[in-house]
Parts: C-alpha cells; structure tokens; sequence
C-alpha cells in the first residue's frame, strides 16, 4: 500500500464523517431555558434536543458533498449514550478507497477517538494478515481539534445542541420528508458560536483548510415525537445530510479484535506534516 494513497483516502473519508458534528457540550435542560428567551423556533429546537440526547442511538442515512470530488454516501449505526460511535458502509470507490478495499462497499467505524476502516488483509509486511486499518482522531484533526471530538461531542446530538449558539432561527414551515409531517427550521452559526470547535473548523486546522469554513449553516427538519427526521449542514465547500430513523433502537458499536488492526496512525501523521 503507498503511504500517499492511505493518507488521502485516510484524510478525505475521516474528514467526512465527522463534519456532521455540531458545536455545542452543554446539557439539554440548559438550552431548553435558554431557548424558551428565543421564541417558539428555539424552544421547538430544544424539545427536539432533548428528545435526541435521551434516546441515544439512530440509524442515519448521509451524504457528503465536499464539492470537489463527488457526493460520499454512507448509512449505519450512529451512538452516543456512553461516548460518541458509529458504524457506517459507504460507496468504496466514492470514497477513494478502491486500492485497499476490493469491495464494493466499506464498513468504518469510529470508536474511542479512533476510526477503523475494513480492508482487504495486508499480503506482506509488518501488517500482513491484518484487514482493519487504524487511525487516531488526532492525526487527521490534530490534538485539539480531536479533543473537541471527545465523548459525545461529535454526535448528532451535539450537532443539535450546536443550535442554541445561532443568532437567529428561521421556521420556514410544514414539509415533507421521507413520508413524514415535518416543521423546516433553519440557523446559522458563525465563527463566535463555534466555541472550542474552532479547533477543529477554524483557520489553520485540517478541517478549516479542507473546507475554508467560517461558518456553520443547519437546516433542521423535525417530525412527530419532537424528534429530527432530516438533518443539513452547510460547512464552506461541504455539504453533508443525514436522515434519521428508529431511535434508541441500535446496538452497541464495538472496535475490531486487536489482532486484526493494523495502525496506520503515525504514518498518517507524517503524511499530514
């Protein structure tokens, strides 16, 4: 496998995944008293924050357009009551991944700060026989940018949170989405809302350069049971968009067997360097 090519498929499908997150860490019952000051749109918000965080778990349909190389679809399990995980597949050659992975499809996981992709077995080398390739959080987003990442604060949760920072909360009325009775909101967060998240979009970080965002604009669709039904984000040149169904229903995401992991995370550090 060329370091180059890793580093790529590495950087570009990490990248992805965790755009979806949002900015905010505080309790839900502190956005719900916050949010009521705000009017209507806010307070539907907060319900709606609050009802996601109880619940834990959803299965997610997304999609991410970094607008450069092509629309990245991927589907599976997203977790987070005890720390932030998820297991997705995704379109193997969308992604870049094609020279490791002959499948058509690849599954990634993303547990304790770290994401593992499953691969074809190395054939040769300090590796072979392996087939999950590791890479730590930090070497795509750098310490500080994965530190914001930490617990739960990727989650779609925390994307949901995230909306108590916007200045402004737009209801721009009924729709529907995937068969469901939905109220659209929309929202912008600027670069002051971003908090400690500038770490990881700011100027200067991996996710800043990649994307060149300032700001993050979301669009929320929130259907019966004060629960989201679709999710939009809108970070610079990417786009990602993340439909949701049966909550609380997922099981637990678990990283592979030590034995079978191959970690790649120093190299792709050099490679980011």
């Amino acid at each position: 496998m060329r370091k180059r090519n890793t580093a790529v498929w590495v950087g570009f499908t990490a990248a992805a995944l965790v755009a979806a997150s949002g900015c905010g860490t505080e309790s839900a019952k502190k956005t719900v008293r916050a949010a009521d000051k705000a009017g209507p749109a806010m307070a539907a918000l907060a319900r709606a924050t609050d009802r996601t965080e109880q619940l834990g778990s959803a299965e997610v349909s997304m999609t991410v357009d970094t607008d450069t190389s092509g629309p990245v679809a991927m589907e599976g399990t997203y977790s987070w009551g005890d720390g932030y995980a998820f297991d997705v597949e995704m379109d193997t050659k969308a992604a870049n991944m094609q020279d490791v992975n002959h499948s058509p499809t690849t599954r990634v996981l993303f547990v304790d700060g770290a994401y593992y992709y499953d691969v074809d077995a190395f054939r040769s080398g300090p590796y072979q026989g392996k087939d999950w390739i590791k890479v730590d959080g930090s070497a795509v987003f750098g310490k500080k940018g994965a530190q914001a990442f930490s617990g739960d604060n990727g989650s779609p949760s925390a994307s949901m949170k995230g909306l108590k920072y916007a200045k402004d909360v737009d209801n721009l009325g009924t729709e529907t989405v995937n068969g469901q009775r939905t109220t659209h909101y929309r929202a912008v967060i600027d670069k002051a809302g971003m908090g400690k998240f500038a770490d990881a979009y700011g100027e200067g970080s991996p996710m800043g350069a990649a994307t060149g965002a300032k700001s993050i604009a979301m669009d929320v669709w929130v259907g019966s049971g004060d629960l989201p039904v679709r999710l939009k984000q809108k970070l610079g040149t990417m786009t990602i968009s993340m439909d949701f169904d049966k909550f609380g229903k997922t099981a637990a995401v678990k990283a592979p067997p030590a034995a079978r992991i191959a970690d790649l995370t120093e190299m792709v550090k050099e490679q980011q360097g």
